[in-house]
């Protein structure tokens, strides 16, 4: 009978134990174990205990034996009533030891936020639960966690994740959020709120880069730009390409917060507060690396199709034109077309060669939209370095 089968936890093999562990065959599932390839190769033994029902002592001195022979052993997918017995011997203070992820259903629930690596959904008038697109996101998800907590201390209004939970096959946080609505959602229902909405979502904006951060307490974005821009180097002219790459080396350092993909969807109205989500995107830099990211969640990406606009935040191109248009006047305090227009071209820019790239990183050349997508963005880029001197605003 087979007490042991191979799993997998996170990409990384590990022993799965089966049902019952007690002294009838204690003996027999350690034979199994060390019987298994991966004991005999794997550095890091890892116990899949998420078909494990019981384990008496008999069980856990199995355990004590093979974690001599391998010091770094873990045990997750531990049910409660096992993490129990585990937790009361004294296992979960000698070796790492993890809780079974509850599971949760979003059948039916709302999307209210989307970004880079995941979507938000309200399960209840108190719950949210952000979903990761990556089925092996638990370190995103612990790194999610630190940035929340970092820009919490520092003042900036969040949620922070209380629970982390499987969603079919992948991994979610869950927040308490009680009766939050977005921004995008307010202005949907309520179009004539448009003066309001978008000045408390500036002033927030203006909160966070205002906050001063510690240097590495938080990803540098010109770094990440310069990726970008380096990425491009053999799809563009080199006098182009030399150009950009320059122009984003020479914008001033700077230790502020930046969110990294701020718009609607992603601040919440809590009764009178201003709530920002989404957090995993956070970062440090000059506010021209926001502009870009707002500039194409409002512009960039739907230019082509503006149906894009409607799909992701549920207001129209047109409507999210003037979002742009008065984020933009509210944050520099003008409204000289001049200056407005001199500050799109720097964030668009940068938004043109992060559209760029993360389009040709899709697989955008080997199909009619993403080659049209991609010419549209290095028609832009090639006009925009010809008349900029310098990202600085």
């Amino acid at each position: 009978m087979s007490l042991v089968k191979e799993t997998a936890v996170n990409g990384k093999r590990a022993a799965g134990l089966i049902g019952h562990i007690d002294s009838s065959n204690a003996e027999e599932t350690e034979k199994q174990i060390r019987e298994m390839d991966l004991f005999q190769q794997e550095e890091e033994l890892i116990i899949d205990a998420s078909e494990l029902e019981y384990i008496s002592s008999a069980g856990l001195r199995v355990i004590l034996r093979l974690r001599k022979e391998k010091p770094s052993l873990s045990i997750v997918n531990v049910s409660p009533e096992v993490y129990e017995v585990l937790e009361m011997t004294g296992f979960s203070e000698m070796m790492k030891v993890e809780k079974a992820k509850r599971r949760l259903s979003i059948e039916g629930c709302e999307v209210i936020g989307q970004g880079a690596n995941g979507k938000v959904y309200r399960i209840d008038a108190d719950t949210i639960v952000k979903v990761y697109y990556d089925k092996d996101a638990l370190p995103d998800i612990q790194r999610e966690r630190e940035l929340a907590k970092k820009a919490f201390v520092l003042g900036i209004p969040t949620a922070i994740p209380y629970d982390v939970v499987t969603v079919d096959d992948c991994y979610g946080s869950v927040f308490e959020l009680l009766n939050a609505t977005s921004f995008a959602k307010i202005l949907i229902s309520e179009p004539e709120r448009f003066d309001e909405i978008i000045a408390m979502s500036v002033d927030l904006l203006k909160k966070i880069h205002s906050t001063e951060l510690k240097p590495g307490d938080m990803p540098d974005m010109k770094a990440v730009a310069a990726d970008w821009a380096e990425f491009l180097k053999e799809y563009l002219p080199s006098a182009a390409y030399e150009k950009l790459h320059s122009l984003i080396e020479a914008v001033p350092d700077r230790n502020t917060m930046l969110h990294g993909d701020y718009h609607l969807k992603n601040v919440m109205l809590q009764g009178d507060e201003v709530l920002l989500i989404d957090m995993d995107t956070l970062c440090m830099g000059h506010p021209v690396f926001e502009m870009a990211s707002i500039y194409n969640a409002y512009r960039g990406y739907s230019e082509l199709d503006h149906q894009n606009a409607k799909d992701f935040l549920g207001i129209s191109y047109e409507d999210c034109g003037r979002i742009w248009e008065k984020t933009l006047s509210l944050y520099l305090g003008t409204e000289d077309e001049k200056i407005l227009k001199d500050v799109e071209k720097k964030a668009a820019l940068i938004g043109y060669t992060r559209i760029m790239r993360r389009t040709i990183r899709r697989h955008g050349l080997e199909n009619e939209e993403g080659k049209a997508v991609i010419e549209n963005a290095k028609k832009h880029i090639l006009e925009l370095v010809e008349e900029i001197d310098s990202l600085e605003f």
